[in-house]
């Protein structure tokens, strides 16, 4: 299993003690909260941690970003996604992780709990009695309350010591250096008067280009916390110096600067220039004005920029939306929101069969989360708009394995949503496959023909071929590949220009000839749709042609035609991210590798494609033709080895990341 933590922004400063008891405490206890004011470090803390210096014996770490969720729908999706699970079985989400988990030693990051304390807790809580080798390392402004919580209150940096340090590199940062004396007698000064909160230290230091240290420190020995308007509360010291400091920060900011700000607010992912222009630009802010906003906003650190993308702190980002709030532009910035990220699965879906579609896939898994926010907000305003945009991304998050949050959306879409016919058909075709790939046929069944009924209301005809699409999968997964072809070919007979909604059926057409024996037939075909996958520049169609075409390799006996072309079906698959693709993939070229007489290779993709089986959950591996092949070619390989062997082999596969193995198969021809 792959590990991911977040990179760290800046040198790490301090803490020397924290790391140390953090990590001792994990060797102790399987769930560890750290607990402390917004802006204290406890997510830079956490990651820290879990990237350099987890406790023994952990075998991998996955970071679970917390602060995109909006409310607790989807927390247990978000976690499995950040544990490699991308569940295609009925299991309940919670479950299905818990199975997924099982003896491994992982450590869990859940960051940002805050805002979803109950929900976090009761998932924590069932994690932790199923899976006896899983670690928690949790970060809160308050502890879960969990039964076995071992709360780490994190302070703030010591304001003569290890705070001085960070305000002076992040200084240095912005090509402030302190010359005199009295300089450093006012670093020192704005410390302490900020409580060695690094966060509030951090925006400080990009004050100083603006705000000499002199007189920062003397502006903060009378200066009044920054309230939210309207509230009367007293605050600690600690809350009113980072409120002061973020407070300063807005002040030294133009208007422009101001106003970005708060719009930037509304995003739940790191964002691309492009989106934030498209998004935020409006009224007096120029797209001239946005650019200079925005590098003014970054000087200041209130943004920072990693890997072509724009980052924005969460602490940060409340004050934005408050100020949103203040500006009476919450609404009206949601709705702008909304509609960029419908706009772009629009424009994902128009390029899905050409060059585009890898960068395409890689570009919505990169805005997921404000894939989530734009669709819950269009459920609240504009239902049908909400539904037209889940039917269009459906595919795409089915395809990559986020089954359940395509569910989840299309499922809502479906019961909340009318009409009108065209995008009923496109919702009930898209939960049709997602239903397909978790197994659930009959459900999938009736989708399909609901999905043809609003097609045929419509009058749209690319959308009956896509509801013949779906009726033709769930008769191929229950073995009636004749009614399938029937399906397919009537759909390929209707007049439409959608070439993509003809691929699909095309490529039912091809799995149904094979699964009937007529193999020249079905080679035809199938090459036929390669080339024009090829030309068109596609991937997922492509990769599963070549998966028919290993298919029948393997019945004429072509061995190493059936290893070239699993190969190059794994090649695509890993392109866009399918590990139910790649399991698949891997069964084939085992299979191939077997018939081959390399059967120490055989085993290992068989446990390889075992790990992806496994993180899929399915209670199929392909359709049912593939069943025989894989058991015949594991008895083959099994005899060349010994059983043994084999096992040894294979077990050590399955406990090796699986992407690990992938690499090596395919550079290995």
């Amino acid at each position: 299993m792959q590990s991911w933590v977040p990179p760290e922004r800046g040198a790490f400063v301090g803490r020397t003690r924290e790391v140390a008891e953090l990590v001792g405490r994990l060797g102790r206890h399987r769930l560890v909260t750290v607990v402390g004011a917004g802006g204290v470090g406890k997510s830079r803390l956490a990651a820290r941690v879990a990237g350099g210096a987890a406790p023994d014996g952990v075998e991998s770490v996955h970071w679970a970003p917390l602060w995109s969720l909006d409310g607790g729908a989807l927390l247990t999706a978000l976690v499995a996604d950040a544990c490699g699970l991308s569940d295609h079985s009925t299991r309940e989400p919670a479950d299905a992780l818990a199975a997924w988990i099982g003896e491994r030693r992982l450590l869990l990051v859940l960051d940002s709990c805050e805002h979803l304390v109950p929900e976090c807790a009761a998932l924590v809580e069932t994690l932790l009695a199923r899976c006896r080798g899983l670690v928690v390392l949790a970060t809160s402004r308050e502890a879960l309350g969990t039964a076995g919580e071992s709360v780490f209150v994190l302070d703030p940096l010591p304001p003569d010591s290890d705070a001085v340090e960070l305000f002076a590199r992040r200084a240095a940062d912005a090509g402030v250096r302190w010359q005199s004396p009295a300089e450093h007698v006012a670093a020192a000064e704005v410390c302490r008067r900020l409580e060695g909160i690094p966060l509030a230290l951090e925006l400080a230091a990009a004050q100083l280009p603006d705000r000499p240290v002199l007189i920062m420190a003397r502006l903060l020995r009378d200066r009044l916390a920054l309230e939210r308007p309207g509230d009367g509360a007293v605050r600690p010291a600690r809350h009113r110096a980072l409120r002061t400091t973020i407070g300063w920060s807005h002040e030294l900011c133009d208007p422009w600067e101001r106003l970005l700000w708060a719009r930037l607010s509304v995003f739940r992912s790191d964002a691309t220039v492009d989106d934030v222009t498209r998004v935020c630009a409006g009224g007096p802010l120029t797209e001239g004005a946005l650019v200079r906003a925005l590098d003014g906003l970054r000087r200041k650190s209130v943004v920072t920029l990693h890997g072509g993308r724009l980052r924005m702190l969460d602490t940060v980002r409340e004050y934005g939306r408050m100020w949103l709030a203040e500006l009476g532009e919450s609404r009206a910035t949601a709705d702008r929101h909304a509609r960029h990220f419908h706009d772009l699965v629009v424009a994902a879906e128009a390029v899905w069969w050409g060059p585009g579609q890898a960068e395409e896939y890689e570009r919505l898994a990169a805005c997921f989360g404000d894939l989530r926010a734009a669709l819950e907000h269009l459920l609240a305003v504009d239902p049908a708009r909400a539904a037209a945009m889940a039917g269009g991304l459906g595919f795409f998050w089915a395809c990559c394995g986020r089954l359940h949050e395509a569910g989840h959306y299309l499922e809502e879409c479906v019961q909340l949503v009318p009409g009108p016919p065209e995008v009923l058909a496109k919702v009930c075709w898209a939960l049709g496959v997602v239903r397909c790939l978790r197994g659930e046929y009959a459900s999938a069944a009736r989708l399909g023909d609901r999905a043809r009924e609003e097609a045929a209301l419509a009058g749209d005809a690319r959308l009956l071929v896509d509801a013949a699409y779906v009726q033709g999968l769930v008769l191929l997964l229950r073995g009636r590949p004749r009614d399938a072809l029937a399906t397919a070919d009537r759909a390929l007979a209707l007049p439409h220009d959608s070439a993509a909604a003809r691929a699909r059926c095309r490529l039912v057409r091809v799995f149904a000839l094979t699964a009937c024996g007529l193999l020249e037939a079905a080679r035809a075909e199938a090459e036929a749709l390669r080339s024009d996958a090829v030309a068109a520049g596609e991937h997922w169609t492509r990769s599963y042609t070549e998966y028919q075409l290993a298919v029948m390799a393997l019945y004429e006996r072509r061995s190493a035609d059936a290893a070239a072309h699993a190969r190059a079906m794994l090649r695509d698959k890993r392109t866009i991210g399918d590990a139910f693709g790649l399991g698949l993939g891997l069964d084939l070229l085992a299979a191939a590798l077997a018939a081959l007489g390399r059967a120490d290779e055989s085993a290992a993709a068989y446990g390889a494609g075992q790990a992806f089986w496994d993180m899929v959950g399915h209670p199929q591996r392909g359709t049912p033709e593939l069943g025989p092949v894989r058991e015949q070619s594991e008895r083959a390989a099994r005899r060349q080895l010994g059983d043994d062997a084999y096992d040894t082999v294979f077990t050590l596969a399955t406990l090796t990341d699986p992407y690990t193995t992938l690499e090596a198969m395919l550079g290995a021809e």
